[in-house]
């Protein structure tokens, strides 16, 4: 959503009114505002936001009790060029104001550190680790200022791509699931013979779209 919001709305990378020059508030975002549920926002005490942009993914954490920001990156250690400082800023901006009172009142003071946590060890998975931490961040954790989560491997990484790519695929919400396997159905095999069935034979692409 807040790729959406910045990307779609600040092309060149300025977060100004075009014709004031000032902030623009959340209010400004009327086709966004839907999607964020206010009550829930009012009460939680910490509030995540992913962020995609030139095909990296991050995330935003916020501790609205103390007014904290900081970022977990899978990837960076620090902010890795001037457009992503410009939108860590404007992240920033969006989030402290999505509650009634402001969480920093000077945009200025919104300077995240970025946590230093085990990443991905390639330059692909980001999503992955971005979504793994959504579910196994604890609040205990954070209060302590602990982020010593597990160094997975990548067999480790492999292994939750497929997990997640199989919620998403067979997933109720899913309106491509019936078509995919409408489509697959016509493509298999009525009677496979008994080297197609062997353990020790392999199939790729390749060989399917050859004669």
């Amino acid at each position: 959503m807040l790729q959406n919001m910045v990307i779609g709305n600040h092309e060149g990378g300025e977060f100004l009114q075009p014709k004031t020059k000032k902030p623009f508030n959340i209010e400004d975002y009327k086709m966004f505002i839907p999607f964020l549920d206010l009550k829930k926002l009012a009460s939680h005490p910490y509030i995540f936001a992913l962020v995609c942009y030139v095909e990296h993914w991050w995330l935003w954490m916020t501790d609205v009790r103390k007014k904290n920001f900081c970022i977990l990156d899978p990837y960076h250690k620090t902010c890795p060029s001037k457009p992503r400082m410009k939108l860590n800023k404007f992240i920033g901006y969006v989030i402290s104001r999505m509650r009634e009172a402001l969480l920093k009142k000077d945009d200025r003071e919104i300077e995240p550190p970025y946590i230093n946590i085990a990443g991905q060890k390639t330059h692909y998975d980001c999503t992955i680790y971005v979504m793994k931490w959504l579910e196994i961040i604890e609040s205990q954790n954070i209060k302590r200022g602990r982020y010593n989560w597990e160094n997975w491997t990548q067999a480790d990484v492999d292994y939750f791509r497929v997990e997640y790519a199989s919620h998403i695929l067979f997933h109720e919400m899913n309106q491509d699931k019936d078509r995919a396997i409408k489509e697959s159905e016509a493509i298999r095999l009525s009677k496979p013979s008994a080297v197609l069935l062997s353990p020790y034979c392999q199939i790729d692409t390749y060989d399917i779209d050859s004669d």
